[in-house]
């Protein structure tokens, strides 16, 4: 490879590598600004925050594929951790003890899988997105109730939840906003797929 080609490669990676930056931090930066669009539900003593995270976590994986919206949750989950108060109830490393923290690592997995089911699926018809939505709404409760259900089991100082409490007041009261959501990201998506994808290839 002559020089010149070996110039012209490396501006391209180089390119390339910050516009994944630049999309990865946007997405990073609605789902943090989404904990912040929230309705407060009661439930009992306690309360369960219905936020606009899932929707964007959601646009992630149509948009971004697997590893860039794995990427998004993820940077958003340390940087709520190492202590910026970006979560719904703040952040620091004391959420992880926190029973609904695992809604967040949902979060994270919902976005991987339903990235890489687009990758392999690659969905034209809007049906076909919406599939992948519901395996990651499954996943994204599914990851929070079973954290939810140990981190109140495992630790002395929590009273014990039974799973159908969990499922019945903590989680059905956002259910069907979040399946909502769904329907909404594969709208989003279908329009904003031509635009991302042009930024992601240039």
């Amino acid at each position: 490879m002559r020089m010149k080609d070996k110039i012209i490669t490396s501006r391209s990676s180089s390119r390339s590598i910050t516009q994944d930056v630049a999309v990865c931090g946007l997405f990073t930066a609605l789902i943090a600004v989404g904990a912040f669009i929230k309705i407060v539900i009661p439930v009992g003593a306690d309360t369960m925050n219905f936020t606009l995270q899932w929707l964007f976590v959601l646009l992630a994986g149509l948009l971004l594929g697997s590893k860039r919206a794995f990427r998004s949750v993820a940077v958003y989950l340390i940087t709520g951790l190492i202590g910026f108060p970006i979560f719904a109830r703040g952040g620091g490393p004391a959420y992880l003890l926190r029973p609904t923290f695992g809604f967040l690592l949902g979060f994270a997995l919902a976005a991987w899988v339903i990235g890489f089911l687009c990758e392999k699926l690659r969905p034209a018809k809007s049906i076909t997105c919406f599939f992948t939505t519901l395996v990651g709404f499954v996943l994204y409760y599914g990851t929070g109730i079973l954290y939810f259900y140990l981190i109140t089991h495992l630790m002395a100082s929590r009273t014990p939840v039974g799973m159908g409490v969990i499922v019945g007041v903590y989680c059905l009261p956002t259910m069907l906003p979040d399946l909502m959501l769904c329907v909404l990201a594969v709208m989003l998506a279908g329009r904003l797929r031509p635009a991302v994808s042009a930024v992601l290839k240039a």
